[in-house]
């Protein structure tokens, strides 16, 4: 009988601890983003920081661009649109969210503009399915 109830008890206390899809999100971007941010990307690109906001389900990446690509002339919406949509519809590493339905939002700021907003994008389901 005791082995029963502890059984039972281990059971209630290991289902407890589970942490929810949104709760481990929110963690892993805040964890991400004291560890690896501000992290260079690629040549210009520098990723400052990713967020999940739970309300709406979107894991965000904040992005500083620098150098030749710091140019409101040089980003194409359209294209650079079109290439972050096929970024999310290609990784591999974003599955898990994807299949829950989540939204990615992109935002590009200018360093030489003080932060101005060059670009953002945020894709839902419907986008990348």
């Amino acid at each position: 009988m005791k082995k029963t109830v502890l059984l039972l008890m281990s059971i209630v206390l290991l289902t407890a601890c589970q942490e929810s899809l949104e709760d481990r999100c929110a963690r892993e971007a805040k964890e991400f983003t004291e560890k690896n941010c501000p992290r260079a990307v690629a040549q210009d690109i520098v990723l400052d920081s990713m967020t999940f906001e739970k309300s709406t389900h979107t894991i965000s990446y904040m992005y500083t661009l620098n150098g030749a690509l710091d140019d409101t002339a040089r980003i194409d919406s359209a294209h650079f649109r079109e290439m972050l949509l096929l970024e999310v519809k290609n990784s591999t590493n974003l599955k898990l969210y994807k299949d829950a339905g989540y939204s990615f939002r992109y935002a590009y700021y200018s360093e030489k503009e003080n932060g101005t907003k060059l670009f953002e994008a945020t894709f839902r389901k419907s986008d990348y399915r």
